[in-house]
C-alpha cells in the first residue's frame, strides 16, 4: 500500500530587485508582482497549482535582501534543493537565497518579527546613474549629526500616525522601532537603517524623507516629538521618500532559533 507523502511547509527566504514589480503581494488585476512569479515558478516546479503566503507585502519599486514566504507542499524534493530548482524558473531579478522546513503552524504575518529596512542616498549633485535604481539622490549636503539626533527621538513605541500614509488601513498605529543610524558609507552615499517589530504604510519611507529635512536644516531634531504628539499625517512636512532607495535586509522570527 502506498503511503501519502505528509504535507510540510517550507519557508524561504527571496532577494529581489523591485524596479519592474507592483509590489510583493499578488494582485487579481496584475500579474506583475513578486508573489506571483514565486506563484508561477513553484507550480511549475510541483506540477500542482501552489501559492506562497509572504511575510512582508513590500510596496512597488521596493527591493529585498531577506524576504520571506512559505508554502505547503507534499512534494519529496528535499528542503535544501528548492533554492536551485526555483531559481532556473524564476526571472533574473528574483532569486530564492535559502528553504528551511518549518511547522506546520508557522506564519510569517502572524508572528513577532524584527525588520531591517536600509534606504539608500546618493548625496552628490549629479545622480550617480549606476545607482540610480537603488538610490534616492540628494543634491544638498546632508548634517549626519543632526539626522541622527531626529532619529533618536524616533526610538521606541510611539503611535506613527504621523509616519503614515493617510491611506493605512492598520487597526492601531502604534509600532515599536527598536534602533534607527544613520551612517555616511561613503562621500556619496548615506545609508538609513531601521530595525522594529512592524512598520505602517510607508513607514520608513515616510521616516526617511522626515531625516532627509532634518538633514538639509528644514526640520529641528526636537520637532520630532511635536511631530510624533499631533498623531496627524499633515503636520509632518517631511516627504516621502521616493521607493527605489529602500530594500528590505532581513526579517527575523522570534519562534525560530535563526533568520
Amino acid at each position: 500500500m502506498n503511503r501519502i507523502p505528509a504535507k510540510r511547509r517550507i519557508l524561504l527566504s527571496v532577494a529581489y530587485d523591485g524596479t519592474a514589480y507592483h509590489g510583493f503581494a499578488r494582485l487579481k488585476e496584475d500579474p506583475k508582482t513578486i508573489e506571483a512569479e514565486l506563484d508561477a515558478a513553484l507550480t511549475a516546479l510541483l506540477g500542482v497549482r501552489t501559492e506562497v503566503t509572504g511575510a512582508s507585502r513590500t510596496d512597488s519599486g521596493v527591493h529585498a535582501m531577506g524576504n520571506a514566504a512559505v508554502f505547503d507542499t507534499v512534494s519529496t524534493i528535499p528542503t535544501g534543493n528548492f533554492p536551485d530548482a526555483l531559481n532556473t524558473k524564476l526571472p533574473y531579478d528574483i532569486r530564492v537565497r535559502a528553504a528551511r522546513e518549518v511547522s506546520g503552524d508557522f506564519h510569517p504575518r502572524h508572528t513577532d518579527t524584527i525588520k531591517t529596512y536600509r534606504y539608500e542616498i546618493d548625496n552628490e549633485s549629479i545622480a550617480d546613474p549606476l545607482r540610480y535604481r537603488y538610490a534616492m539622490q540628494v543634491g544638498h549636503e546632508l548634517d549626519i549629526e543632526r539626522m541622527n539626533k531626529a532619529a533618536s527621538f524616533l526610538i521606541g513605541e510611539h503611535d506613527f500616525k504621523s509616519f503614515c500614509s493617510v491611506h493605512t488601513q492598520a487597526k492601531t498605529t502604534r509600532r515599536e522601532i527598536t534602533d534607527i543610524e544613520v551612517v555616511r558609507k561613503t562621500e556619496q552615499t548615506v545609508y538609513i537603517t531601521v530595525r522594529g517589530h512592524g512598520f505602517l504604510y510607508n513607514m520608513v519611507r515616510i521616516i526617511a524623507g522626515t531625516l532627509i529635512e532634518a538633514g538639509r536644516g528644514r526640520i529641528e531634531p526636537q520637532e520630532i516629538m511635536e511631530i510624533l504628539k499631533a498623531e496627524d499625517r499633515t503636520a509632518n512636512p517631511g516627504f516621502t521618500a521616493v521607493a527605489k532607495g529602500l530594500t528590505l535586509l532581513d526579517i527575523e522570527f522570534s519562534e525560530l532559533e535563526e533568520k
